[in-house]
């Protein structure tokens, strides 16, 4: 990943777009090509000596088939957006503006491992599906689902574990502008509705 320093991630950044509860695409070479899938994945920091990322793919998804040549990666992602340059104090002064997206990724890459075992799907699911359902006011449960059932869901699928050797993150949210210009970005994102954009070039800025 190209990293200018400005944009470089710091790790309680890191560490915050690994515990993102979402989707991330999973990308491992093959003796077929390159293949992709976007799915859910939690981190579980104790495991191995970088934590893991666990998740799950269908029986049948080629890329539950077919083993792993060398690297795994998977590409997580934080809030990003359009930057129009009219937010830009600086477009009255002098027009040298052009538009531009903000975003945050990381690039996770490690040893990929299958699970085929119902003990540990059943463990993964039930943790996968307590990250996501915790804060609901009626939380659905696996046990709310009949035990058969369940276990026909789970012969369905296979589980990955990306064990984590190192991680490229980078935070592009308009460090390299000018305080007014960014303030210009942040009340533009607000006043689009899009504040999880906005609050995220707020914390950049105040660790600059």
């Amino acid at each position: 990943m190209y990293i200018p320093a400005h944009f470089a991630a710091r790790p309680d950044a890191v560490k915050d777009l690994l515990a993102r509860p979402g989707a991330a695409n999973l990308v491992t070479m093959t003796g077929g090509g390159l293949l992709a899938t976007l799915l859910p994945l939690v981190f579980e920091p104790s495991v191995g000596e970088h934590g893991a990322l666990h998740g799950h793919l269908a029986r049948n998804n080629p890329q539950a088939l077919a083993p792993a040549l060398g690297e795994a990666m998977a590409i997580l992602q934080g809030p990003d957006a359009y930057i129009s340059p009219s937010w830009y104090p600086s477009k009255a002064e002098h027009g040298r503006v052009v538009p531009t997206w903000n975003y945050s990724t990381a690039h996770v890459y490690g040893e990929l491992r299958i699970h085929d075992d119902a003990g540990w799907l059943a463990r993964h699911v039930r943790r996968l599906t307590g990250l996501h359902e915790g804060g609901r006011k009626h939380p659905w449960s696996v046990d709310d689902a009949p035990d058969k059932f369940i276990a026909g869901q789970l012969r369905a699928i296979v589980g990955v574990e990306l064990m984590i050797t190192r991680i490229e993150a980078k935070e592009k949210l308009s460090q390299n502008r000018s305080a007014a210009d960014a303030a210009g970005v942040v009340a533009g994102l607000r006043a689009g509705g899009q504040e999880a954009s906005a609050a995220a070039v707020e914390r950049v800025r105040a660790q600059l």
